[in-house]
């Protein structure tokens, strides 16, 4: 644990993503470049009174082929650095670093330590780049500490654009702009401005005497199913009948809707009686799951499906993921889906 006279000791891990990409001036596409010439384009990292060690992935990837093996590989690399580091900076691709944030949130489990994950939609080396000032203060916020020389924030999270999030909160909203995440169901933990200020009552603690335990597995025969009008039975079913299938994610309408003709809640719970968890995820960004609010949602809480709260699809597929990887009974995995275990539901 970081003291008072103690010199953070930080980490960055770079996966991949735009922050670390330059143009090339011949095609004018972007290509990754080696991680040690970072501190050539941000010099300002020599400003920092503490020490910073990086490393890279072998084999830089787009963040579009992200998945669950490199998350594992992402939470080996904490795991094995975990003593020797006060703090550690994730640089991810934009597009799914949601996805990541909200896996690591459940892998890294009793963390004590910041893992701030962050990126940019500029390269590095570009004038008006968001990704040094993305860069710069997700490393000021591993290394910040409170007056009892604790970490301000021991949490999987996303830094971008003045705000820190909660990692399995977050959703990217926006491909364009600098403000590319936001977290709707939870106000930011902190905001950069001339000074960052820390909301303390948002931020999660693991339980005094906790041990940090990492977790590594992971199954991904899950589905996510989103509802729209005029939705075919066929559709539904070239769904339902994918081999291996354990877990569906219902995008419903509203605060949890889904149409009330038979045949698709017959085949709803045709599924459900095969030992197939279903949770429901409304489609909108902000706002919770109710199944008792309407008679079209109480008929999917009657058929046996999972309300979902106000958790992003992002959370919940990782969620489901890291509890079928663990192997754990039908009815823990339904009971673990309706409990808080990383701060990505509001029950």
């Amino acid at each position: 644990m970081t003291t008072l006279n103690h010199s953070p000791h930080i980490l960055l891990i770079y996966t991949g993503g735009t922050i670390g990409m330059i143009e090339n001036p011949i095609t004018g596409a972007l290509e990754n470049f080696e991680f040690s010439q970072f501190k050539k384009y941000v010099p300002e990292l020599q400003g920092f009174n503490f020490d910073i060690d990086a490393l890279s992935f072998d084999l830089p990837i787009d963040s579009s082929d992200m998945e669950p093996r490199y998350w594992v590989k992402i939470a080996h690399i904490i795991s094995d650095h975990y003593q020797n580091y006060d703090g550690f900076v994730l640089l991810h691709g934009t597009d799914t670093m949601a996805y990541t944030a909200s896996a690591l949130s459940f892998m890294l489990q009793n963390l004590g330590k910041p893992v701030i994950i962050t990126g940019s939609q500029l390269p590095i080396g570009r004038l008006r780049t968001d990704g040094k000032e993305n860069l710069l203060t997700s490393i000021e916020i591993a290394a910040a500490t409170d007056s009892r020389g604790r970490p301000m924030v021991p949490e999987v999270c996303i830094f971008f654009e003045n705000r820190l999030m909660r990692g399995n909160r977050t959703t990217k909203i926006n491909a364009e702009g600098f403000n590319a995440f936001r977290s709707f169901n939870l106000p930011s933990l902190a905001h950069a401005g001339i000074h960052i200020k820390y909301e303390e009552h948002l931020i999660r603690r693991p339980e005094p005497g906790a041990v940090f335990k990492p977790h590594f597995l992971l199954d991904n025969n899950v589905m996510i199913l989103t509802l729209f009008p005029g939705i075919r039975p066929e559709v539904v079913d070239a769904c339902f009948a994918v081999r291996g299938l354990r877990a569906v994610i219902l995008k419903t309408f509203g605060s949890g809707n889904a149409p009330q003709k038979p045949w698709f809640m017959d085949k709803l719970r045709a599924l459900i009686d095969r030992g197939v968890i279903v949770v429901n995820v409304t489609q909108c960004y902000k706002g919770s799951v109710e199944m008792h609010r309407y008679g079209t949602g109480l008929q999917l809480l009657q058929a046996g499906v999972v309300n979902g709260y106000d958790s992003t699809m992002e959370s919940v597929l990782t969620k489901l993921m890291f509890l079928l990887g663990h192997d754990y009974p039908h009815n823990e995995i339904v009971r673990l889906m309706n409990t808080d275990i990383a701060g990505e539901i509001t029950v």
